[in-house]
């Protein structure tokens, strides 16, 4: 039983120290993408992708003892209810958004191709998870 723990724990503490890095990743690639002369797609997609592995790794972390396909599945659902919450407007929610907090959680413009990107970010996150081995 001390070795499930310990596993858990190792685990737990390895999906953290990824997030920190997904959120670095994401941050830096917003910030420097285009200044390094990455393309456009690679820039607003790749960061697409990774709000999608940060949005698994926090789910994985809350729920932690639940299967890696459930921590998936919860993360798509997350994820695609936040784009559709795009369509949604009022005063105070579009001036939120146009802060960078609001730009970053929450996202600017509606787009299809985010929750394609997403469901990568979350793939990706999913087959890298240390949970899983």
């Amino acid at each position: 039983m001390p070795e499930v723990t310990q596993s858990r724990s190792r685990a737990q503490f390895l999906r953290l120290a990824a997030l920190f890095l997904v959120i670095a990743l994401g941050l830096a690639l917003r910030r420097f993408g285009y200044a390094a002369d990455l393309p456009f797609v690679v820039v607003k997609y790749g960061g697409s992708a990774l709000w999608g592995a940060m949005v698994y790794l926090l789910v994985a972390l809350i729920a932690a003892k639940s299967r890696s396909a459930v921590i998936a599945a919860i993360a798509l659902f997350i994820a695609i209810s936040v784009e559709l919450f795009r369509l949604y407007h009022t005063p105070w929610l579009d001036a939120f958004r146009l802060t960078t907090a609001g730009a970053l959680l929450l996202g600017r413009i509606f787009s299809l191709w985010n929750m394609l990107a997403y469901a990568i970010g979350i793939a990706a996150a999913f087959a890298f998870d240390p949970a899983r081995r």
